[in-house]
């Protein structure tokens, strides 16, 4: 039976569907610590007018600044800055929080809605500083910006900089020719040299678990996934989760087989995955719902442990070759790049995702020739835990 839905709940489905969305509504954390509002977005300039800003009308009228409604907000000024201006759509949890501190309701706040043109360039998620570099690309039927980021996996210059709240162009940018990607793999950045070398296209990669990987794709956001909870003992795990989650029909295009495990200091001499397990660690731990995590989780039976959270394969590593984790859950090749000791636990199948619309995007389709290319495949063989065997194959996935 379906159950109808009023009050907030009800008025947040409507900023979904009537281009108020955000993508997270509570947000994406990360080890660092700060919030990707994932669904806001930048406007066309409107007339400055407070009576046709309530936000700017209530700070002004408690004497605030944008610095301290945004302090209290927990977003940044140039964020209040361009929301008062109307150049920003907020995400839901922006605007559920600027409801909460200014004591009104989201639809006082944003009730009438604007509908923005199409070729205005939107942030996928908002910069973590008010100046930052940006890459443009074309997903989801529009231009969108993305805050420079990772630069090891995308050496790639910027096509811009955000400064005071103004984008400031270096020249036309290739968002046609541009693939973005949301993957955890350590070895990306040679798929996108790769992927550069052989299409002309460029390939963006922005390092994800797999799950926020997929909740990217499905807010159209990246136009690939790349999630490995697939395992030998449950070959259909990542088919299954990416139905589960997306709710259409998709491709998993396979990348490889790798090797996940415990990384331990290079110095370590423990070859059993048993005694590891029952010992007092400091733990390198995954987020929560990532494949590392669950294997973790999984090597503890459950029990809690003490350690800190880190973003990454490499962070993993990183983290126990500069001694401030005793252990850790992440793949082969990121040990042996550390130089540690690694105890293999499990073999997981690592692929990437693309909703079945996108098929015959000529830079998808340079995508599946690159890894059908017999020279890819060889490198990615030569690369520490992975097995390349069935690099290039396609599944089919529809929801449940």
């Amino acid at each position: 039976m379906a159950a109808k839905i009023s009050g907030p709940l009800a008025f947040i489905g409507l900023l979904w569907v009537s281009g108020w969305r955000g993508a997270l509504a509570s947000g994406l954390h990360y080890g660092s610590g700060w919030r990707l509002a994932v669904g806001d977005r930048i406007m066309p300039n409107l007339d400055m007018n407070s009576s046709r800003n309530p936000i700017l009308t209530r700070r002004l009228a408690r004497g605030w600044s944008q610095a301290e409604l945004a302090q209290r907000a927990g977003i940044s000024r140039a964020a209040v800055s361009a929301i008062e201006a109307e150049r920003l759509s907020p995400s839901v949890a922006t605007a559920l929080a600027l409801a909460g501190v200014l004591e009104c309701s989201v639809e006082e706040l944003f009730g009438g809605g604007h509908k923005e043109p199409a070729s205005t360039p939107g942030w996928a998620w908002m910069p973590r500083t008010e100046t930052c570099r940006y890459w443009e690309a074309a997903v989801g039927g529009r231009h969108r910006l993305y805050p420079v980021e990772a630069a090891g996996l995308n050496p790639i210059p910027h096509d811009g900089l955000w400064q005071g709240g103004v984008l400031h162009e270096n020249g036309p940018a290739p968002a046609e020719n541009t693939l973005v990607m949301a993957s955890c793999d350590p070895a990306a950045g040679l798929l996108a040299a790769e992927y550069a070398r052989e299409s002309g296209f460029r390939l963006l990669v922005f390092p994800r678990g797999g799950r926020v990987a997929l909740e990217l794709l499905r807010q159209k956001l990246v136009q690939v996934a790349g999630l490995h909870h697939a395992t030998e003992a449950a070959p259909d795990r990542n088919a299954a989760l990416a139905g589960g989650q997306l709710g259409a029909e998709g491709q998993l295009l396979r990348l490889a087989r790798w090797e996940t495990g415990i990384v331990l200091a290079g110095d370590d001499g423990t070859r059993s995955v048993e005694s590891v397990a029952r010992r007092q660690l400091c733990w390198a731990a995954r987020e929560p719902g990532s494949a590392a995590r669950e294997c973790l989780d999984e090597l503890l039976a459950g029990r809690e442990f003490s350690g800190r959270e880190v973003g990454g394969h490499g962070s993993v590593a990183e983290a126990v070759r500069s001694g401030w984790a005793t252990a850790g859950v992440c793949v082969r090749f990121s040990a042996a790049e550390a130089g540690l000791n690694f105890l293999p636990v499990r073999t997981e199948i690592l692929d990437l995702c693309f909703p079945a619309a996108l098929q015959h995007d000529p830079r998808i389709q340079a995508l599946v020739r690159l890894l059908r290319a017999r020279s890819f495949r060889r490198l990615l063989s030569d690369l520490p835990g992975y097995d390349a065997r069935e690099t290039g194959e396609m599944l089919t996935f529809s929801t449940p």
